[in-house]
Protein backbone atom coordinates (compact mmCIF):
# COMPACT_ATOMS: atom_id res chain seq x y z
CA UNK A 1 0.00 0.00 0.00
CA UNK A 2 0.94 3.53 -0.57
CA UNK A 3 -0.26 6.92 0.94
CA UNK A 4 0.55 10.17 -0.90
CA UNK A 5 0.18 13.17 1.15
CA UNK A 6 0.85 16.55 0.61
CA UNK A 7 4.89 17.66 0.20
CA UNK A 8 4.22 20.33 2.55
CA UNK A 9 2.09 18.07 5.24
CA UNK A 10 2.54 19.23 9.10
CA UNK A 11 5.11 16.35 10.67
CA UNK A 12 2.49 16.42 13.03
CA UNK A 13 0.28 15.20 10.30
CA UNK A 14 3.23 12.76 9.26
CA UNK A 15 3.50 11.09 12.16
CA UNK A 16 -0.23 10.15 12.80
CA UNK A 17 0.05 8.11 9.53
CA UNK A 18 2.90 6.54 10.54
CA UNK A 19 1.74 5.93 13.96
CA UNK A 20 -1.44 4.49 12.35
CA UNK A 21 0.79 1.90 9.85
CA UNK A 22 2.87 0.64 12.99
CA UNK A 23 -0.38 -0.09 15.39
CA UNK A 24 -1.47 -2.24 12.26
CA UNK A 25 1.81 -3.88 12.94
CA UNK A 26 3.32 -2.76 9.88
CA UNK A 27 6.39 -1.01 8.53
CA UNK A 28 6.65 2.79 7.27
CA UNK A 29 8.71 4.12 5.08
CA UNK A 30 8.32 7.75 4.36
CA UNK A 31 10.15 8.99 0.85
CA UNK A 32 10.06 12.76 -0.15
CA UNK A 33 9.21 13.14 -4.06
CA UNK A 34 9.35 16.44 -6.02
CA UNK A 35 5.87 16.81 -5.71
CA UNK A 36 3.99 14.40 -3.25
CA UNK A 37 5.85 12.86 0.29
CA UNK A 38 5.13 9.02 -0.17
CA UNK A 39 4.79 6.53 2.68
CA UNK A 40 5.24 3.00 1.43
CA UNK A 41 3.93 0.29 3.95
CA UNK A 42 5.39 -3.62 3.87
CA UNK A 43 4.71 -5.92 6.23
CA UNK A 44 0.95 -7.72 6.75
CA UNK A 45 -0.61 -4.90 4.71
CA UNK A 46 -3.85 -7.05 4.39
CA UNK A 47 -4.56 -5.83 7.95
CA UNK A 48 -4.60 -2.37 6.53
CA UNK A 49 -7.46 -0.73 3.77
CA UNK A 50 -7.62 2.34 1.97
CA UNK A 51 -10.57 3.88 3.78
CA UNK A 52 -8.07 3.56 7.39
CA UNK A 53 -6.11 6.46 6.30
CA UNK A 54 -8.14 8.65 3.08
CA UNK A 55 -9.78 10.93 5.80
CA UNK A 56 -6.61 11.54 7.73
CA UNK A 57 -5.10 15.26 7.39
CA UNK A 58 -2.98 16.01 4.81
CA UNK A 59 -3.30 12.43 3.25
CA UNK A 60 -4.13 13.12 -0.96
CA UNK A 61 -4.39 9.48 -2.04
CA UNK A 62 -4.08 5.89 -1.15
CA UNK A 63 -3.12 3.05 -2.95
CA UNK A 64 -2.47 -0.67 -3.65
CA UNK A 65 0.62 -1.55 -4.77
CA UNK A 66 0.08 -4.35 -7.44
CA UNK A 67 4.29 -4.96 -7.78
CA UNK A 68 6.26 -7.43 -5.51
CA UNK A 69 8.59 -4.73 -5.18
CA UNK A 70 7.05 -2.01 -3.36
CA UNK A 71 9.56 0.46 -2.26
CA UNK A 72 12.12 0.66 -5.56
CA UNK A 73 9.17 0.47 -7.95
CA UNK A 74 8.05 4.07 -9.51
CA UNK A 75 4.48 3.49 -7.78
CA UNK A 76 6.44 4.51 -4.84
CA UNK A 77 8.54 7.49 -6.08
CA UNK A 78 7.75 8.50 -9.94
CA UNK A 79 10.89 10.32 -9.56
CA UNK A 80 14.28 9.18 -10.58
CA UNK A 81 16.28 8.57 -6.72
CA UNK A 82 19.37 11.01 -7.11
CA UNK A 83 22.19 10.11 -4.36
CA UNK A 84 24.51 12.65 -3.01
CA UNK A 85 27.55 13.03 -2.10
CA UNK A 86 30.17 15.51 -1.30
CA UNK A 87 30.89 16.99 -4.49
CA UNK A 88 29.04 14.62 -6.16
CA UNK A 89 26.08 12.71 -6.68
CA UNK A 90 25.37 9.04 -8.75
CA UNK A 91 21.61 9.96 -10.78
CA UNK A 92 19.94 12.66 -12.87
CA UNK A 93 21.62 14.58 -15.42
CA UNK A 94 25.13 13.61 -14.27
CA UNK A 95 26.76 10.70 -15.50
CA UNK A 96 29.20 9.71 -12.72
CA UNK A 97 32.60 7.57 -13.52
CA UNK A 98 34.22 4.70 -11.22
CA UNK A 99 37.29 3.47 -11.89
CA UNK A 100 40.08 1.43 -10.54
CA UNK A 101 41.39 -1.70 -10.19
CA UNK A 102 40.04 -5.07 -9.27
CA UNK A 103 42.16 -5.62 -6.19
CA UNK A 104 44.14 -3.28 -3.85
CA UNK A 105 47.90 -5.46 -4.08
CA UNK A 106 50.18 -2.73 -2.50
CA UNK A 107 50.38 0.78 -1.27
CA UNK A 108 52.35 1.64 -3.79
CA UNK A 109 49.98 0.28 -6.73
CA UNK A 110 46.88 1.80 -5.10
CA UNK A 111 48.27 5.38 -4.79
CA UNK A 112 49.58 5.29 -8.17
CA UNK A 113 46.44 4.12 -10.24
CA UNK A 114 44.38 6.69 -8.06
CA UNK A 115 46.84 10.08 -8.81
CA UNK A 116 46.35 8.90 -12.24
CA UNK A 117 42.62 8.69 -11.90
CA UNK A 118 42.29 11.60 -9.55
CA UNK A 119 44.28 13.76 -12.56
CA UNK A 120 41.49 12.78 -15.00
CA UNK A 121 38.92 14.36 -12.69
CA UNK A 122 37.46 10.64 -11.20
CA UNK A 123 36.14 10.98 -7.75
CA UNK A 124 35.24 7.57 -7.12
CA UNK A 125 38.13 4.81 -7.01
CA UNK A 126 36.73 1.29 -6.64
CA UNK A 127 39.10 -1.41 -6.06
CA UNK A 128 38.79 -4.73 -3.88
CA UNK A 129 40.33 -4.99 -0.54
CA UNK A 130 38.39 -8.79 0.27
CA UNK A 131 37.84 -10.51 -3.01
CA UNK A 132 35.45 -12.99 -3.09
CA UNK A 133 37.06 -15.61 -5.80
CA UNK A 134 35.49 -18.91 -7.97
CA UNK A 135 38.89 -20.56 -6.72
CA UNK A 136 40.20 -20.58 -3.17
CA UNK A 137 43.64 -20.76 -4.53
CA UNK A 138 43.29 -17.02 -6.28
CA UNK A 139 44.36 -14.08 -4.92
CA UNK A 140 41.58 -13.27 -2.05
CA UNK A 141 43.17 -9.31 -1.75
CA UNK A 142 44.86 -8.24 1.05
CA UNK A 143 42.30 -7.51 3.42
CA UNK A 144 42.34 -5.59 6.64
CA UNK A 145 45.52 -4.35 4.74
CA UNK A 146 43.78 -3.25 2.11
CA UNK A 147 41.24 -1.44 3.68
CA UNK A 148 44.09 0.55 6.07
CA UNK A 149 45.58 1.37 1.96
CA UNK A 150 42.52 2.84 0.64
CA UNK A 151 41.52 4.65 3.91
CA UNK A 152 45.18 6.20 3.20
CA UNK A 153 43.98 7.05 -0.26
CA UNK A 154 40.66 8.58 0.73
CA UNK A 155 42.18 11.21 3.45
CA UNK A 156 45.39 11.81 1.13
CA UNK A 157 43.95 12.39 -2.19
CA UNK A 158 40.36 12.74 -1.59
CA UNK A 159 38.45 10.31 -3.40
CA UNK A 160 35.34 8.93 -2.16
CA UNK A 161 35.71 4.77 -1.87
CA UNK A 162 34.02 2.12 -3.57
CA UNK A 163 34.60 -1.54 -2.45
CA UNK A 164 33.14 -5.11 -1.78
CA UNK A 165 31.99 -6.44 1.52
CA UNK A 166 31.94 -10.17 1.27
CA UNK A 167 29.71 -10.85 4.37
CA UNK A 168 27.90 -9.52 7.36
CA UNK A 169 31.72 -10.09 8.79
CA UNK A 170 33.28 -7.90 6.54
CA UNK A 171 30.32 -5.37 6.20
CA UNK A 172 31.20 -3.16 9.11
CA UNK A 173 34.92 -2.47 8.48
CA UNK A 174 33.91 -1.56 4.92
CA UNK A 175 31.46 0.56 5.90
CA UNK A 176 33.43 2.50 8.16
CA UNK A 177 36.07 3.66 4.88
CA UNK A 178 33.17 3.13 2.02
CA UNK A 179 31.55 5.73 0.67
CA UNK A 180 29.89 3.43 -1.32
CA UNK A 181 29.60 -0.24 -0.54
CA UNK A 182 29.55 -2.95 -3.04
CA UNK A 183 27.84 -6.13 -2.77
CA UNK A 184 28.88 -8.27 -5.69
CA UNK A 185 26.63 -10.64 -8.21
CA UNK A 186 27.26 -13.69 -6.18
CA UNK A 187 25.85 -12.06 -2.89
CA UNK A 188 23.33 -10.51 -4.90
CA UNK A 189 20.72 -13.17 -3.10
CA UNK A 190 22.83 -13.15 0.07
CA UNK A 191 19.77 -12.14 1.95
CA UNK A 192 21.61 -11.85 5.24
CA UNK A 193 23.98 -9.71 4.14
CA UNK A 194 21.45 -7.60 2.35
CA UNK A 195 19.50 -6.71 5.52
CA UNK A 196 22.69 -5.89 7.07
CA UNK A 197 23.17 -3.71 4.24
CA UNK A 198 19.97 -1.87 4.51
CA UNK A 199 21.02 -1.17 8.55
CA UNK A 200 23.64 1.25 7.73
CA UNK A 201 23.87 4.28 6.25
CA UNK A 202 26.30 4.03 3.41
CA UNK A 203 24.89 3.81 -0.27
CA UNK A 204 24.84 0.74 -1.60
CA UNK A 205 26.18 -0.37 -4.80
CA UNK A 206 24.07 -3.86 -5.92
CA UNK A 207 25.26 -6.14 -8.95
CA UNK A 208 23.27 -8.42 -10.62
CA UNK A 209 23.79 -11.71 -10.16
CA UNK A 210 25.16 -14.11 -13.00
CA UNK A 211 21.85 -15.49 -13.56
CA UNK A 212 19.45 -12.89 -12.33
CA UNK A 213 16.53 -11.40 -13.87
CA UNK A 214 15.42 -8.10 -13.48
CA UNK A 215 12.89 -8.85 -11.07
CA UNK A 216 15.22 -10.79 -8.73
CA UNK A 217 17.33 -7.53 -8.75
CA UNK A 218 14.90 -5.73 -8.02
CA UNK A 219 13.79 -7.67 -5.07
CA UNK A 220 16.84 -7.84 -3.44
CA UNK A 221 17.31 -4.22 -3.62
CA UNK A 222 13.99 -4.16 -1.78
CA UNK A 223 15.47 -6.08 0.97
CA UNK A 224 17.86 -3.53 1.49
CA UNK A 225 15.42 -0.43 1.55
CA UNK A 226 13.19 -2.51 3.73
CA UNK A 227 15.29 -1.83 6.60
CA UNK A 228 15.68 1.86 5.52
CA UNK A 229 18.68 2.54 3.76
CA UNK A 230 17.04 4.01 0.43
CA UNK A 231 20.52 4.97 -1.46
CA UNK A 232 20.82 1.73 -3.50
CA UNK A 233 22.92 1.53 -6.80
CA UNK A 234 22.28 -0.92 -9.22
CA UNK A 235 24.66 -2.28 -11.57
CA UNK A 236 24.89 -4.72 -14.48
CA UNK A 237 27.99 -6.57 -14.80
CA UNK A 238 26.71 -8.74 -17.54
CA UNK A 239 25.08 -12.74 -16.88
CA UNK A 240 26.17 -15.96 -17.88
CA UNK A 241 24.52 -17.35 -21.13
CA UNK A 242 25.09 -19.98 -23.51
CA UNK A 243 28.08 -17.86 -24.95
CA UNK A 244 31.83 -18.54 -24.77
CA UNK A 245 33.68 -15.69 -26.82
CA UNK A 246 33.19 -13.01 -23.90
CA UNK A 247 33.64 -13.88 -20.21
CA UNK A 248 29.74 -12.79 -19.48
CA UNK A 249 26.84 -11.09 -21.56
CA UNK A 250 26.30 -7.49 -20.97
CA UNK A 251 22.91 -7.28 -21.13
CA UNK A 252 22.14 -3.73 -21.37
CA UNK A 253 18.25 -4.32 -22.15
CA UNK A 254 17.75 -3.78 -18.63
CA UNK A 255 18.91 -0.66 -17.95
CA UNK A 256 16.03 1.17 -19.85
CA UNK A 257 13.59 -1.57 -18.50
CA UNK A 258 14.94 -0.90 -15.10
CA UNK A 259 14.24 2.98 -15.93
CA UNK A 260 10.48 2.40 -16.93
CA UNK A 261 10.13 0.24 -13.31
CA UNK A 262 12.31 1.73 -10.43
CA UNK A 263 13.42 4.85 -9.57
CA UNK A 264 16.83 3.97 -8.53
CA UNK A 265 19.93 4.62 -10.30
CA UNK A 266 21.62 1.91 -12.39
CA UNK A 267 25.08 2.22 -13.56
CA UNK A 268 27.18 -0.36 -15.92
CA UNK A 269 30.30 -2.23 -15.56
CA UNK A 270 31.25 -3.49 -19.01
CA UNK A 271 34.24 -4.79 -17.58
CA UNK A 272 32.62 -7.70 -15.84
CA UNK A 273 29.99 -7.86 -18.49
CA UNK A 274 32.87 -8.69 -21.62
CA UNK A 275 36.24 -9.73 -19.61
CA UNK A 276 38.26 -8.39 -22.44
CA UNK A 277 39.98 -5.07 -22.15
CA UNK A 278 39.55 -3.94 -25.89
CA UNK A 279 35.50 -4.75 -25.88
CA UNK A 280 35.39 -2.38 -22.71
CA UNK A 281 34.91 1.05 -24.47
CA UNK A 282 32.55 -0.21 -27.17
CA UNK A 283 30.30 -1.95 -24.42
CA UNK A 284 31.17 1.70 -22.31
CA UNK A 285 29.83 3.55 -25.19
CA UNK A 286 26.57 1.87 -25.67
CA UNK A 287 25.82 1.72 -21.91
CA UNK A 288 26.06 5.48 -22.07
CA UNK A 289 23.62 6.00 -25.13
CA UNK A 290 20.73 3.74 -23.58
CA UNK A 291 20.80 5.57 -20.56
CA UNK A 292 22.71 4.03 -17.47
CA UNK A 293 23.57 6.95 -14.78
CA UNK A 294 27.35 6.00 -14.46
CA UNK A 295 30.00 3.64 -15.38
CA UNK A 296 32.12 1.22 -13.43
CA UNK A 297 35.41 0.37 -15.32
CA UNK A 298 38.62 -1.48 -14.18
CA UNK A 299 41.78 0.56 -14.56
CA UNK A 300 45.20 -0.23 -13.90
CA UNK A 301 48.64 1.05 -14.16
CA UNK A 302 50.13 -2.32 -15.30
CA UNK A 303 47.26 -4.57 -16.00
CA UNK A 304 50.02 -7.44 -17.42
CA UNK A 305 50.89 -7.68 -13.54
CA UNK A 306 47.26 -7.27 -12.14
CA UNK A 307 47.05 -10.10 -9.43
CA UNK A 308 43.22 -10.17 -10.71
CA UNK A 309 41.23 -9.39 -13.71
CA UNK A 310 43.98 -8.17 -15.94
CA UNK A 311 42.79 -9.38 -19.05
CA UNK A 312 39.61 -6.83 -18.62
CA UNK A 313 41.40 -3.69 -17.36
CA UNK A 314 42.20 -0.82 -19.25
CA UNK A 315 45.87 1.48 -19.01
CA UNK A 316 45.59 4.78 -18.22
CA UNK A 317 46.06 6.32 -21.41
CA UNK A 318 43.09 4.11 -22.91
CA UNK A 319 40.70 5.18 -20.23
CA UNK A 320 41.83 8.62 -20.96
CA UNK A 321 40.44 7.42 -24.51
CA UNK A 322 37.10 6.16 -23.21
CA UNK A 323 36.70 9.23 -21.36
CA UNK A 324 36.96 11.16 -24.39
CA UNK A 325 34.85 9.13 -26.49
CA UNK A 326 32.19 8.98 -24.05
CA UNK A 327 32.26 12.90 -23.41
CA UNK A 328 30.89 13.14 -26.80
CA UNK A 329 27.83 10.57 -26.09
CA UNK A 330 26.42 11.71 -22.99
CA UNK A 331 26.28 15.50 -24.56
CA UNK A 332 23.65 13.45 -26.73
CA UNK A 333 21.85 11.72 -24.20
CA UNK A 334 21.74 15.17 -22.03
CA UNK A 335 23.99 14.19 -19.65
CA UNK A 336 27.79 15.38 -18.87
CA UNK A 337 30.13 13.70 -17.15
CA UNK A 338 30.90 14.69 -13.36
CA UNK A 339 34.25 15.66 -13.36
CA UNK A 340 33.60 19.25 -14.45
CA UNK A 341 37.11 20.33 -12.46
CA UNK A 342 39.28 18.15 -15.09
CA UNK A 343 39.72 19.10 -18.65
CA UNK A 344 39.99 15.40 -20.44
CA UNK A 345 39.70 16.64 -23.66
CA UNK A 346 43.03 17.33 -26.11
Amino acid sequence: MLILMDLNAPREHIEKVKKKIVAKECTPHEIPGSRKLAIGITGPSGNLSIEDFLGMDSVDEVLRVSKPYKLVGREMKPDDTVIDFENASIGGEKLTIIAGPCSVESKDQIFEVAGSLKELGIKFLRAGAYKPRSSPYSFQGLKEKGIEYLADVKRELGMKIVTEAKDTHTLPLIAEVADIVQIGARNMQNFSLLEEAGKIKNPILLKRGLAAKMEDLLMSAEYILSQGNYNVILCERGIRTFETHTRNTLDLNIVPVIKKHSHLPIIVDPSHGVGIWDKVTPMAMAAVACGADGLMIEVHSHPEEALSDGFQSLTIKNFKNLLEKIEKIASVVDKRIDNEEIQISN
